[in-house]
């Protein structure tokens, strides 16, 4: 509704989402079976989160955070935890996280502060199905890469 403190929200944004991935990531690599396992079963997400830790690598994790963070392709939160659960470098965690969320907060203000008021039904009814294409697109082409390359 104010489109010029468009960008202070995403600021604030940015930093509370990485915080709360930050928390994740702890909550993954310190407290997995007394934490982190009560809490993907309590989302449904357990099974889905055991996949992705017997196949996942430093490279598939980072872009999961980009493809998370940017339409929450997978759940953001079960990247957060299976980060500390494989032990990916807090800090390299951290500037991952920020160039995802920020970059995805940024935009949107960049666009309420471009267009105003008339691109806020855009962004609510289509960006997000955008943005999930997208995250799509660049997980099947790591997939592809990955495989044609052994």
């Amino acid at each position: 509704s104010k489109p010029e403190r468009a960008y202070r929200y995403a600021l604030v944004a940015t930093v509370a989402s990485v915080l709360g991935g930050v928390a994740g990531w702890f909550i993954g690599h310190y407290a997995y079976e007394a934490v982190a396992k009560p809490i993907l079963e309590f989302y449904g997400k357990y099974d889905e989160f055991e996949q992705l830790r017997t196949s996942s690598g430093v490279g598939f994790i980072v872009l999961m955070l980009i493809t998370s963070g940017a339409a929450h392709l997978p759940p953001i939160k079960v990247v957060t935890i299976l980060s500390g659960v494989i032990g990916v470098n807090l800090l390299l965690f951290i500037g991952l996280a920020i160039v995802a969320r920020g970059a995805r907060f940024l935009l949107l203000a960049w666009l309420l502060r471009r267009y105003g008021e008339s691109i806020r039904e855009f962004i609510e009814k289509r960006l997000g199905m955008i943005v999930s294409a997208g995250a799509a697109a660049l997980i099947l082409l790591y997939i592809a890469v990955r495989y044609a390359h052994g």
